[in-house]
């Protein structure tokens, strides 16, 4: 991955509790993270002993939540470097996912579509999302079940009435 000189060299791994180094750059960025009994997991991006990027999730059954990626960057960074900081945290939580028996991913894009879309996330209505985790400010939703692109609500939740009578 292409850096400007101004970052050094990048750590990537998963973060455990105490959450508030991770919390803390949410509240930097301005950026709404989960209260930390409900963050179940995360990622962080260590610049030699700083903490530069977090990703953090909540967990409902075998689903969760997925909170940023949050990226601070040191000043004189490219903000193409910051993008691709961001993606490798979200890789990271996509290759942890099934040991962690997570089978669907959610997250509001919070303008990064192209980041979540190219990591097989795809857009998706909020009658989707698990009761334990509805109520996330945001605008959007996307999902991500192994990747794929198809969905169905078929065994999931509640049995649905049908709409039509049948003849």
């Amino acid at each position: 991955m292409g850096r400007s000189k101004a970052w050094g060299e990048l750590a990537y791994q998963a973060l455990v509790t105490p959450w508030e180094p991770a919390l803390d750059l949410f509240r930097f960025a301005g950026a709404w993270a989960p209260p930390p009994e409900r963050v179940t997991s995360g990622w962080g991006t260590w610049d030699g002993t700083e903490l530069r990027g977090a990703l953090l999730a909540e967990r409902a059954g075998s689903s969760a939540m997925l909170h940023g990626p949050i990226v601070v960057a040191p000043p004189g960074a490219s903000s193409e470097a910051a993008l691709e900081v961001a993606a490798e945290l979200l890789g990271e939580a996509l290759r942890d996912a099934p040991a962690e028996g997570i089978d669907t991913l959610f997250t509001r894009p919070q303008g990064l579509d192209h980041i979540w879309v190219r990591h097989g996330f795809i857009p998706i209505p909020e009658a989707l999302l698990p009761e334990g985790l509805q109520g996330r400010p945001g605008v959007g939703l996307f999902g991500w079940r192994g990747g794929t692109a198809l969905w169905s609500a078929a065994g999931r939740g509640a049995p649905r009435a049908r709409s039509l009578t049948p003849r």
